[in-house]
């Protein structure tokens, strides 16, 4: 146990307090005890590990880049002393066990495991499957189905098209009453097309069913090998869900699939309780070290998808830890989720403008739109007092931590017209943010389709082949101390668009200072909505109004 665990030096640790409370997974300031512990581990990962991973932060190195999240837990053993655990999530160089590093939670690589063994099986049905798929004769047989088919196509056509003539050529020898051609003939004819043309069909059909039959027999073989692959692989799945078990302080155990099971999800996602603060945490139970306080941070190259700094810190992802660690925190103390303090309490609403239509209102930042399920304090509240009885109608939203103009109608009538304007995107918006880094162009726009990501929300991805149509066109305004106000126009409006587009690689690669999701966390969120113009709902005329940014 010795081993995995890193020892403080008393010098290191002297004059810092220890944690009062467990950090709040989802939302945190590193402790100082943590910040020590992760620059240790970065240490020994910039100059002493010796795995064969390829994180991405040598540009002479060739292979596949993975980045990967690393997780410090600072504990406290039975004889008072403090030091830290290490772990990584997911694998790292394909394995689980590295020196420093504590084990998984379940490892489904260990030799002669039922997972490897069973993993074996279904890789042999997957050879087979294979083999099915590309076999020769099954292969021609569908491209003979599939010629044969159109040839039938076209003979069945142009058949059709004969018979039509014929019967045209009967109808004009009965209006031209020739005597010559008796109407028996003319009907013996009629039935003799129809006689060919059935014959013709079934004669396709007994060649297109000969060839449907022996694909079908390949098919039957391929769908019998999947199906049952299907419930090898659900009970392999099943069974490692159990032998996920995870333990909290009180020493109660929980499987992965009994702790899902509660959730909207109903089973696992893809690598859950394979993640950094799950491990850390069952080490520490198994070895009766008390938890004190964790951190995570992201290190090398980031996805393409994700946006992710090296070195930075993150908390634990919501949508595969926060059930997992609601059972194995049970019981601790944990610092109070910062989110749902009110921190625009002292704040208030600037109405810059108002007519019988709307209004128009300089929200601050942190100051909710709409009210949320924690904290009903927001824009509509406060102006359902300040209007009453007159119902304030939300036409749009800003984030919490965005502050800036709100246009809010005071009319039904009001709101359907300027709510059309903003879905037909003829409303200009303008924003301002300060980006922490320096930009080599001018300006320019940037086209990254978003999507949610449904195991970390509120997350956004870049994704290109589910993601929404997200435009950014952007103008530098100055650079100072290394950093670059710019301001925006967002010309489709997904949730965190501008964020998204200033911190991924592929956009500006410079996050909006105080992004505390896609960036580090200020005093504050620099992004203002200093610009709208749009028609007045009721004279047509384009008003148009502004508020500079305070930074």
């Amino acid at each position: 146990m010795t081993a995995k665990i890193t020892y403080f030096k008393p010098e290191q640790i002297q004059g810092i307090s220890l944690p009062e409370k467990f950090t709040f997974p989802f939302y945190y300031e590193p402790h100082p005890l943590t910040e020590l512990a992760a620059k240790d581990l970065q240490d020994y990962l910039e100059n002493e590990f010796i795995g064969n991973h390829n994180f991405g932060l040598d540009e002479s190195r060739e292979g596949l880049i993975i980045g990967k999240m690393f997780g410090v837990l600072v504990v406290q053993d039975k004889q008072g002393k403090l030091g830290f655990l290490s772990a990584f999530s997911g694998k790292l160089a394909g394995s689980n066990e590295h020196e420093k590093f504590v084990p998984p939670v379940f490892d489904m690589l260990k030799e002669n495991s039922f997972f490897l063994q069973q993993e074996e099986i279904l890789n042999e049905m997957n050879r087979k499957i294979e083999i099915l798929e590309k076999n020769p004769e099954f292969l021609r047989l569908k491209l003979d189905l599939e010629k044969y088919a159109q040839e039938s196509t076209e003979e069945i056509s142009s058949f059709k098209n004969g018979m039509k003539e014929n019967k045209a050529n009967r109808k004009k020898i009965r209006e031209a009453m020739d005597s010559s051609v008796s109407e028996a003939e003319l009907i013996k004819e009629s039935n003799l097309d129809q006689f060919k043309f059935r014959m013709l069909k079934e004669s396709w059909k007994q060649v297109l069913d000969e060839f449907q039959l022996k694909i079908t027999s390949f098919e039957s073989q391929i769908e019998k090998l999947k199906k049952e692959r299907r419930a090898k692989s659900s009970a392999l799945q099943n069974q490692l869900f159990e032998q996920y078990s995870f333990l909290n302080q009180s020493g109660k155990t929980k499987s992965l699939g009994a702790i899902f099971a509660e959730t909207v999800f109903e089973k696992p996602p893809a690598g859950a309780g394979e993640c950094a603060t799950p491990k850390l945490l069952q080490y520490a139970f198994l070895h009766n070290l008390k938890p004190l306080a964790f951190a995570e941070f992201w290190w090398g190259a980031s996805p393409k998808s994700e946006i992710r700094k090296h070195g930075n810190f993150y908390p634990a992802c919501s949508g595969k830890c926060r059930p997992i660690l609601r059972h194995m925190l049970e019981g601790m103390e944990i610092d109070e989720n910062p989110l749902l303090k009110n921190l625009a309490k002292d704040k208030q609403i600037e109405i810059i403008y108002e007519d019988d239509a709307f209004l128009i209102v300089n929200k601050p930042a942190e100051l909710l739109s709409v009210p949320g399920i924690e904290i009903q304090d927001s824009v509509y509240t406060r102006l359902q007092e300040i209007l009453n009885p007159i119902e304030p109608l939300i036409i749009h939203r800003l984030d919490m931590s965005t502050s800036g103009i709100l246009v809010v109608a005071k009319t039904k009538q009001a709101h359907k017209n300027i709510q059309h304007q903003f879905l037909k995107r003829t409303v200009v918006k303008r924003y301002t943010a300060l980006l922490d880094g320096t930009l080599e162009n001018e300006e320019g726009e940037i086209q990254l389709p978003l999507r949610g990501d449904i195991t970390d929300r509120p997350r956004q991805m870049v994704c290109f082949e589910k993601g929404k149509k997200a435009i950014t066109q952007w103008k530098k305004i100055e650079t100072k101390n290394g950093k670059t106000k710019v301001h925006f126009w967002p010309l489709t409006g997904r949730t965190h668009q501008l964020r998204m587009h200033s911190a991924h690689e592929l956009g500006l690669n410079a996050s909006i200072v105080g992004d505390d999701l896609y960036g580090n966390p200020a005093e504050r969120l620099y992004l203002h909505a200093a610009y709208l113009e749009f028609k007045h709902p009721t004279t047509h005329e384009i008003v148009k109004f502004e508020v500079k940014e305070k930074f």
